[in-house]
Formats: structure tokens, sequence, C-alpha cells
């Protein structure tokens, strides 16, 4: 209690000095006070945002880890490709019975050929002879499918899909697409029907109950009809097809053809059984007439820690080492959270700056502290007082102004954290929208029409598809009960980095020699 006593009389008498103290604590715990909120608040939202986000994944051949392993061994790198192929259905339907999987849907997707009077849409302006002559939106007739290297077939005009379950039509759920005519298609069913887009609909005079033809593009004889049961508006055609160039019509979501599963299924089937084939002697490749397709197969998980727990346990159902577990949605999770990385990680640093150049400063002013009450402390030693409790006098002293400095700080930092929190987010946001601006003019995109404007609201055009990507540029940076104890460490610390210099001082002199240089 004594010591207490002294102190508070000792900081009463050095109004000045402690009060100059008090305002370097202030702006350190003013400065950490906003940059560990920042840094908690951080922490919430991406626990917080994974636990909320419904995540969805793939398997697919991991073609880098195949590349390295004929690196590696000096194979040909087409011969170990040809020896695998992506996953088929039944092989897929057999991880989705893990205990992790909440749900598993799949998608079978074909490239098809108009027939008869039906034409694709196409706003490709490279694609036609009289490009100099036409701007973006004329509506022209491309040309015929161009055959795909490799021994692939040809490409079609249209891309036609079909699913096996409503919850795989992920842009109905969302709101992309919308029915604006007749009704959806029965996802169990395989009635040879479908849906088309309006802007389809529009340009070759479709309505529903209107029956479609379609061709193999390998086999201009082999055709399929389709009845029309729905017309649907995709709300990102417009914007896309202003934001780059395609390669053929069956990239334009205005070509996109939707239909069951089942229905595709047994289009396919039929196409392989009336295929002719053929083995290119040089190269020992089997080229076939039959439709291509390809099938993605989605598994659904609960949460994070069941994605996670699944990549390791369909190793142990089987999956080959040369295919790989992969989620869109916590990519672009990962992706919308740079921003809020970026800032936390500069408030660290800031941080760390803070306390140190707060530290040195601290400790140049208890050096002169200490150097003026030399005498005090010689006094004290002589009356008996042992230096041990004249050094906790001294840190007493500066943890009470420190103490106080704190709680004031903390309170000014309360009130603006949160608005300097989202200012320096908004920076981050603007400085990463920037950066992939200039990306996309390295790519050479930026000269189409509409494309900053796409960026600014996260669409990402890379030719062949888009995603959206909603940066966190909101957090609220709260002071709770976490911060509040860092900032009492924080006040520990400096408490102990300042008066570490004092408590040396005091042990290292000799009273009677101080009182004697006095006198």
């Amino acid at each position: 209690m004594y010591i207490l006593k002294n102190a508070l009389k000792s900081i009463s008498r050095s109004k000045g000095r402690n009060i100059l103290i008090g305002i370097i604590v202030v702006v350190i715990s003013i400065s950490s006070c906003i940059t560990l909120s920042i840094k908690n608040a951080a922490a919430k939202a991406e626990e917080q945002g994974l636990e909320s986000l419904s995540i969805t994944a793939q398997i697919s051949l991991d073609r880098q880890k195949i590349m390295k392993k004929a690196q590696t061994d000096g194979t040909d790198m087409r011969e170990l490709m040809g020896n695998y192929s992506e996953l088929p259905i039944n092989e897929l339907k057999k991880f989705a019975a893990s205990d992790y999987v909440k749900d598993f849907y799949y998608t079978m997707t074909s490239s098809i050929d108009a027939n008869g009077d039906l034409k694709p849409v196409n706003t490709n302006t490279s694609s036609s002879t009289n490009s100099n002559n036409n701007n973006n939106s004329n509506r022209q007739f491309p040309n015929n499918g161009r055959e795909i290297p490799g021994g692939m077939g040809n490409q079609g005009d249209f891309t036609i899909t079909g699913y096996s379950s409503e919850d795989a039509m992920t842009n109905f759920i969302n709101g992309t697409c919308k029915i604006t005519d007749g009704e959806m298609f029965d996802v169990n069913k395989s009635d040879m029907v479908c849906i088309v887009n309006d802007d389809l609909a529009t340009f070759n005079g479709l309505k529903v109950g209107d029956k479609i033809t379609l061709a193999n593009p390998n086999v201009d004889t082999e055709t399929y009809e389709y009845t029309i049961v729905g017309i649907y508006k995709n709300s990102n055609s417009d914007s896309t097809n202003n934001n780059g160039m395609r390669f053929s019509t069956a990239m334009d979501p205005a070509n996109q053809i939707y239909t069951s599963y089942n229905t595709l299924k047994s289009v396919i089937d039929k196409s392989a059984a009336s295929a002719t084939t053929e083995t290119d002697k040089e190269t020992g490749r089997t080229n076939t007439t039959a439709l291509r397709n390809q099938v993605l197969g989605t598994y659904v998980f609960p949460d994070i820690a069941s994605y996670e727990a699944f990549k390791t346990n369909a190793k142990i159902m089987g999956l080959p080492e040369y295919y790989t577990i992969n989620s869109t949605d916590v990519t672009n999770y990962e992706q919308s959270l740079v921003p809020l990385k970026n800032l936390s990680s500069f408030a660290t640093y800031f941080l760390l700056i803070v306390l140190a150049v707060g530290g040195m400063i601290l400790i140049v002013f208890n050096i002169f502290n200490i150097r003026e009450r030399k005498y005090e402390v010689g006094v004290l030693t002589a009356i008996g007082m042992k230096k041990g409790k004249v050094a906790i006098q001294f840190v007493t002293e500066i943890f009470l102004v420190t103490l106080i400095a704190i709680i004031i700080g903390t309170s000014a930092g309360a009130i603006v954290s949160v608005p300097t929190a989202n200012k320096l987010l908004d920076s981050q946001v603007a400085a990463q929208q920037v950066q992939l601006q200039q990306q996309d003019r390295n790519f050479g995109r930026a000269s189409f029409n509409n494309q900053q404007e796409s960026r600014s609201n996260g669409v990402m055009p890379n030719g062949f598809r888009n995603q959206t990507i909603s940066y966190i540029n909101h957090v609220d940076a709260i002071i709770d009960i976490k911060v509040v104890g860092e900032l009492l460490g924080i006040g520990i610390l400096l408490t102990i980095i300042s008066s570490s210099v004092a408590v040396i001082f005091v042990l290292r002199y000799e009273p009677l020699k101080i009182l004697s240089e006095r006198a």
C-alpha cells in the first residue's frame, strides 16, 4: 500500500511528464485498438463465412500431377494422359456414399449441331466475313462447327446440358435464369423435351410446344427431335456477350439448351450404338463419330469440416492418386477474402511498428526520468527501503499511467475503429479490383465493352466462363473482451519494456555515493 501511495504522489508531482507519456500511450493504444479490432473482425468474418457457406465440390483429373510424373519418369506425356480419363458416373456415385456428403447430383454436357431451319444466335463479330460492318449487338449466322484438334470430333452450334436434379440447376436456384414461358422439364424422365433461351427462341421464332431438330456434328444424318416445354431468360446473357470474344457459338449463353440427364443420356447411348470407329495408324488413337459428352458430378457438404474430411475419406475409399477434389465455392470465398486478409496483414505490420517505435520513445523518457530522480532513489534506499521496492515503485508509476492511457485510448479506439476499418477495407477492395483490371489489360481483354463495369461488379470474364467474386467490403470491428484483453497485454508489455531501464538503473545505484555527489 505504501508503494502505491508513494507512486500516486510521484505521479501528481510530475504531471507534465506523465501527461506526455500518457499521450504517447494513448496514441499507441488507439492504433493498437484499431489494428486488433481489424484482425479480430477478419478472423470472425472468415470463420462465420465458412460456417454459413454451402460447399459443393467436384472430383477431376489432376493433370498437373500427371505432368510432374511424366517429367520425373521421362515418360511420354500424351501416352500417360491417354491412360487416364474423367471418372464415369458410376465411380462418382461410389464416393457419394461417404458419410460426409450431404447430397450428390450430376450433369452431362454435349456439343450438338443445328439442323433444318434452326439457327444459333451469334454475337461474335470475328466469325463473319462482314465483321467490319457489324457491331456486337448484331445477330449473325455462324459458320459450321469446326473440327476439334486431337480427333475429338466437330464442335457443334449448341451446348446441351442434362441435369439429374433441380439442385444441379444452380443458375435457376440463384435467380440468374428464370422460366418466362412454359414450364420446367421433369428431371426424372427421358421424354425428349427441353427448354431454350429466350434469345434463341426470338431469333428463330420459336414458342412453347414447337419441335426443334438437332444433329450430331460428326454425322449430319444423325438427328434428334426435341419438344420445347419452356423458355428461360438468362440475366447474364447480355453482359457476357459484350465482354469478350467467343471461339464458337456453343459458348454463347443464348445457345444453351437444357434437358434432363436421362434424356441426354438416352441420346448419347443411341449415338454410341450407331457410331462408326476407326483407328489412326500413326497415333494409334481410336476416333468415333459418336456424340462427345462430359459428366460432372457435384458433391454437397454441410460445412467446411465435412469437405476437408471428405478429401481424406475419398482416398481411403479408393480415389486414385491422379484425381483431385476441389471446390469452386471455397476458392471463390477465399478470393473474396483477399482484400480483408491484406488489410489484416497490413494491420499486423503496422501494430508491430507502432509498438516498436512507442516502446523506444517510452524507454528514452524513462531514462531521463530516472536520471532526474537519482537523488530520490538515493534517499529512499538510504532510509532503509530495499532497491527492489524502489524499482517496484517506478514500475507501478509507469503501469498506472499506462493503464489510464489505455482506458482512454480504448474508448477512443472503439469509436473510430469501425469507420476506419471499413474505409481501409474499401481501399483494399479498390486496389484488388485495379489489379484484376490490369491483368485483363495484360491479356488483351480491356478493350471490350463494359469490361471495367463488369469487373467492378465482380464479373470476371476469361473467354470461356464467368466467375463472380463478391468481395467482403464491410466488417464489424467491434471492441470485445478479446481485444480488451490483448490491449491490456500490450499495456503490460509496454510497462515491462519501458520500466526495465528504470529497474536496471535503480539496482545499479549506490545510495551513499548518490548522496555524497549531491552534497
